[in-house]
């Protein structure tokens, strides 16, 4: 390969894998390091230099000057234990000063002899020998670039292509890599096609030995905040602010909003012109009921309104330290306050951070009459 082939050559690498110039350089100057090394010379006073703008490669012996030769110190502990020292410059790159000058007056400690020892058939040789070492540099380089574009997404909404599954997940195509979105991390009976497009919640980006590992979601609670942020705008631009988000995937959530403007209802905001905005959240939920609530900094009120869809709730807080509350109720609301299988309260409970019990005043009356 001359010199105009291996450039293009290169620049092909970089376009393709996106990766620095200079990364695949440094790799290739490193891996034809150690194939002179390997077939041509065993020391190791040698170094590959690749010309940045021509192509050319050349194999430099050098020599770094020395008053004395550096052959390494020992060192000897408390205990009488003795460590070899190793000397700071590697033997076979050593010359005496009084050498050097003979070859290069004037020369002085510290500075270098080099010389061109390039083999004649040193390019078939080398880029054989090289080519494992290179690819490996290019993957590792690769890598570290798919990290880098990716490790400020957690967090994040993506939208991807099913590629692929097997037993326990779905791999998303995400463009420069693939994501893991395990089938537990899907929305409880929701069905999927395989290259269709799927919008997923990232959350947990890592660098591992087999390369960058993704974890995806759609069960997460913060997928339903981001469906948010992506379908009401006033989220975006600060009028409408999103408290907190919590969820049973599949069966609720709730959402706490408040607006920043006196002007603006921050419910109906969410809501959309004639339902638009919510019924697209809703639809990318798999029908999964979604309570808009109403903040409060009175917790009681904030209780009242995240015991939503029950009605003429009446809440007391009965220990704000210990961040107790209860919530009274009438016997049609019952059900509706505690939801199917608790989850209402419990979703209640989560969204207000307040331990809250439910009673009806019938149930009051009755404890009331039995303590009497």
């Amino acid at each position: 390969m001359n010199a105009k082939e291996f450039l293009k050559a290169l620049d092909s690498i970089v376009e393709e894998k996106n990766i620095s110039r200079e990364v695949v350089l440094e790799a290739m100057e490193m891996a034809l390091t150690t194939a002179y090394k390997k077939n041509f010379d065993s020391k190791t006073n040698v170094k590959v230099d690749i010309n940045r703008e021509t192509g050319e490669i050349k194999v430099i012996s050098y020599y770094v000057v020395v008053e004395d030769y550096d052959d390494g110190s020992e060192s000897v502990d408390e205990e009488g234990n003795i460590t070899r020292i190793p000397p700071e410059i590697n033997e076979d790159a050593q010359i005496l000063l009084e050498d050097a000058q003979e070859l290069v007056p004037g020369i002085q400690v510290g500075e270098t002899i080099e010389k061109e020892v390039t083999p004649k058939d040193f390019g078939r040789v080398a880029t054989s020998t090289a080519k494992q070492v290179i690819n490996q540099k290019i993957r590792e380089a690769e890598r570290n670039s798919i990290i880098s574009e990716f490790e400020g997404k957690e967090g994040e909404m993506m939208v991807g292509l099913l590629a692929m599954e097997d037993a326990r997940n779905y791999y998303v195509d995400l463009g420069r890599t693939r994501g893991i979105l395990p089938k537990g991390e899907m929305i409880p009976g929701e069905e999927v096609k395989m290259g269709s497009s799927i919008k997923v919640y990232i959350t947990k980006v890592e660098s591992t030995t087999k390369g960058p590992l993704i974890l995806l979601s759609r069960k997460h609670y913060g997928f339903v905040r981001r469906l948010f942020e992506t379908e009401i705008p006033e989220l975006v631009d600060g009028t409408i602010e999103l408290y907190a988000c919590v969820r049973e995937a599949g069966i609720r959530s709730k959402v706490a909003v408040y607006s920043t403007n006196e002007k603006v209802d921050p419910i109906g905001a969410c809501i959309g012109n004639g339902g638009s905005r919510i019924g697209s959240i809703l639809k990318e939920l798999n029908g999964e009921r979604v309570d808009l609530v109403l903040y409060s900094e009175d917790p009681a009120d904030f209780i009242k309104n995240a015991l939503s869809p029950a009605k003429d709730v009446i809440v007391n807080i009965t220990d704000p330290v210990k961040r107790e509350a209860l919530a009274i109720v009438n016997d049609d609301n019952l059900s509706l306050a505690i939801g199917k299988k608790g989850s209402n309260i419990k979703l209640a409970s989560r969204l207000t951070k307040y331990r809250i019990e439910v009673k009806t005043l019938s149930q009051l009356n009755e404890e009331g009459n039995k303590e009497e």
